[in-house]
C-alpha cells in the first residue's frame, strides 16, 4: 500500500471534523455556553429548589433567556437564587417565577412568567411572587397519607 498525501490529508481532516464536533457536543450537553458580557441579574427566593442548580436554564415560554448563576440561603433560611438573564430583557415587577421539570424525570429549571404592570424590574431586583420545586416524593407520601387516613374512616 502507498502512501498518498492527498489521502492523509482527506483523512486528517476528517478526524478533525470529528474531534470538533465531539467537543461542541460535550459542551452542548455540559451547559456551558458563551456568557453575555453585562447579564441583567436579578433574585428569587424560594421554599424549596428542588434539584435546581447552577447553570439550570431559565426560559419565558420555552425560549432560554438566561441560566442560574448562585444558589445560597438567606436569614430565613429560604432558598435565594441568583438569575443571570439577557439584558435585553425587561420584565414587568408583577412577573412570577417558578421552578419546573423538564419531563418526568428530567432536570429542574425556571420558567418566568411576565406580568401586566408598567414598571419593571430593575437589576440586583427581586422577583417577588414564586412557586417552589414539585416533590414527587411529597406528593406520594400525601397521596399514601390521605388514602391511610380515608381507610381509618
Amino acid at each position: 500500500m502507498q502512501h498518498s498525501p492527498v489521502r492523509d490529508f482527506v483523512v486528517g481532516l476528517f478526524v478533525l471534523a470529528g474531534l470538533l464536533a465531539l467537543a461542541y457536543l460535550t459542551f452542548q450537553v455540559g451547559g456551558l455556553s458563551y456568557k453575555v458580557p453585562g447579564g441583567f441579574t436579578l433574585y428569587a427566593t424560594f421554599d424549596d429548589i428542588g434539584g435546581l442548580k447552577e447553570r439550570s436554564p431559565i426560559s419565558i415560554s420555552g425560549v432560554k433567556v438566561g441560566q442560574v448563576t448562585g444558589v445560597e440561603l438567606d436569614d430565613l433560611l429560604r432558598a435565594r437564587v441568583q438569575m443571570d438573564l439577557d439584558p435585553r430583557l425587561e420584565l414587568p415587577v408583577d412577573s412570577a417565577a417558578r421552578i419546573q421539570t423538564a419531563g418526568v424525570l428530567g432536570d429542574q429549571f425556571i420558567a418566568l412568567e411576565p406580568g401586566a404592570e408598567e414598571d419593571m424590574l430593575a437589576a440586583g431586583e427581586e422577583v417577588e411572587f414564586t412557586e417552589s420545586a414539585l416533590s414527587i416524593e411529597r406528593l406520594i407520601g400525601k397521596f399514601v397519607n390521605d388514602a391511610d387516613l380515608e381507610e381509618d374512616e
